[in-house]
């Protein structure tokens, strides 16, 4: 117990130091902390090791994640955006899909389908659909594009993109998780599980509401929401096979009209950003296993990256071309899309905790966030100056 509070203080003091030094680099406050794990790790000082305590802290520090993000939500500019940002954001997921499969299996051989190392070589691919919705929003925000339709469509296709990312996630992990349950059976698993929500959803949406407007600004807000967040993400786990995040994510969907729902959001944030998302981020580091590190995995590493990078801007560039985007526009959408930040990790997170990815594949995960994060903020901005938007043929009279 007492060597767990000095794993705790010292993952949370690194986190936070490397965190900060990070921002001051102008690069994302996450990669410092998972630099702080990897320093603190075996990797390095092997000052802490993954531990069963740490792991479940690190999973309430995801599970809180999800939560915050699906509060933040705007689900009226998420309807508004249509089908121009659901069609960007499944060719966006399906194209990087196909990519990381194929690129597994043009240096690993290719697998039967349905088999262990099918399904492996397609994880690789689930890990490189998810955008990151909060880089793109800061730079869009600081470029002052963040409310035009283009800057619209770009945000609402990295949201629709997490939500079919992690359907996707949740039907190859239960493929994949060894128990027999086949593809058709997750996938029926899924929707009802998505059904269910939608229920349960609808209900708790007008009960909280209720309340929300008898207790306005009260901590029993905050304290029921956590209750239904946990709850939702138990009922996923448990009777449907679904992971937990999925349940999480959904509760925050469910609650992002909610008046209070910034309040709740920054309330759970709060306690999230100083203990558990640290300790997630950082457990990612711990977890990281240079050992293995050959020159074949570090080549892997780098097509990884390329191909990850390479397939978001082809498949959301040519989608956006399509709904009649110009092609600079497109080119715009593609890159503002190929970011990567938490939900990669979580991805890579969940495929480790079932042995469908090895922790050495922690390397080419945290070399594309740190490689995304840095050029598409650069590359944005130098488009967006050079060749700023037009208008789209929809904004027309």
């Amino acid at each position: 117990m007492y060597s767990l509070f000095r794993d705790l203080a010292i993952i949370i003091l690194s986190a936070k130091f490397f965190g900060l030094v990070a921002r001051k680099c102008k690069a994302p406050q996450v990669v410092g902390e998972i630099i702080a794990g990897l320093l603190i790790g075996p990797c390095v000082l092997n000052l802490v090791q993954i531990s069963d305590s740490i792991s479940v802290f690190a999973e309430i520090g995801v599970v809180m994640l999800m939560f915050t993000t699906g509060l933040g939500t705007n689900l009226k500019e998420l309807i508004k955006a249509g089908p121009i940002a659901t069609l960007i954001a499944t060719v966006g997921v399906a194209v990087p899909l196909v990519g990381g499969t194929l690129l597994y299996g043009a240096f690993y051989g290719f697998a039967a389908v349905g088999s262990p190392e099918f399904y492996r070589a397609l994880f690789i691919g689930t890990i490189m659909t998810a955008t990151s919705v909060s880089i793109t929003v800061a730079t869009l925000q600081e470029l002052g594009h963040l409310k035009s339709f283009l800057g619209t469509t770009i945000v609402s296709a990295a949201v629709i993109d997490d939500v079919i990312g992690i359907v996707v996630l949740t039907c190859v992990l239960g493929a994949s998780s060894g128990t027999g349950t086949g593809l058709g059976k997750v996938l029926f698993n899924t929707l009802l599980f998505f059904a269910t929500a939608l229920g349960v959803g609808l209900v708790v949406h007008y009960a909280m509401k209720w309340l929300d407007q008898r207790n306005p600004h009260t901590q029993r807000i905050t304290i029921v929401s956590m209750a239904f967040c946990f709850a939702m993400a138990y009922i996923a786990e448990e009777y449907f096979g679904i992971a937990d995040i999925t349940g999480a994510y959904i509760a925050g969907i469910v609650l992002c009209t909610m008046d209070d729902a910034p309040y709740v959001e920054r309330r759970v944030d709060i306690s999230n950003y100083v203990i558990f998302a640290p300790i997630f981020f950082a457990s990612i580091g711990l977890k990281t296993d240079i050992s293995g590190l050959t020159p074949e995995i570090l080549l892997f590493c780098v097509c990884f990256v390329v191909v990850a990078l390479i397939t978001k801007i082809i498949g959301c560039g040519l989608a956006a071309k399509i709904c009649r985007f110009n092609w600079d526009d497109s080119l715009k959408v593609g890159v503002g899309m190929m970011t990567r930040g938490e939900v990669a990790l979580i991805v890579a997170q969940k495929g480790l905790a079932i042995g469908v990815v090895d922790p050495v594949y922690f390397t080419a995960v945290i070399l594309l966030i740190v490689v995304s994060s840095v050029a598409t903020p650069l590359a944005l901005k130098a488009m967006f100056t050079k060749r700023p938007p037009v208008p789209h043929p929809s904004q027309a009279k």
